[in-house]
């Protein structure tokens, strides 16, 4: 009995050298390795160049697949509500 490289299913291999249980399991996990080496690829051809965030002009990380940095993507507006209903929570206050 071998276990599935993408599931971790028990199964009974038909050639010595089989490691997913199925077929399913086996085009699962090459859709999520041909994906995996999508974004890496992706990242790397950003690496060494300079984009800047469209709303505030900052250097975007390599990391970031959006056109806009993390802080401007943070809705000030709904921080504020956030934080207003926990500090009411904490004070007794529905």
């Amino acid at each position: 009995m071998r276990h599935c490289n993408f599931c971790d299913k028990q199964f009974d291999q038909s050639v010595s050298y089989q490691i997913y249980c199925s077929v399913e399991c086996r085009d699962l996990a090459t859709k999520e390795k041909i994906a995996a080496r999508y974004l890496q690829s992706k990242r790397a051809k950003r690496k060494g160049k300079v984009r800047p965030c469209k709303s505030c002009s900052m250097p975007l990380s390599i990391y970031n697949d959006h056109q806009i940095c993390n802080t401007c993507s943070v809705n000030p507006d709904a921080v504020t509500k956030a934080l207003k209903k926990i500090k009411d929570k904490t004070n007794g206050k529905k």
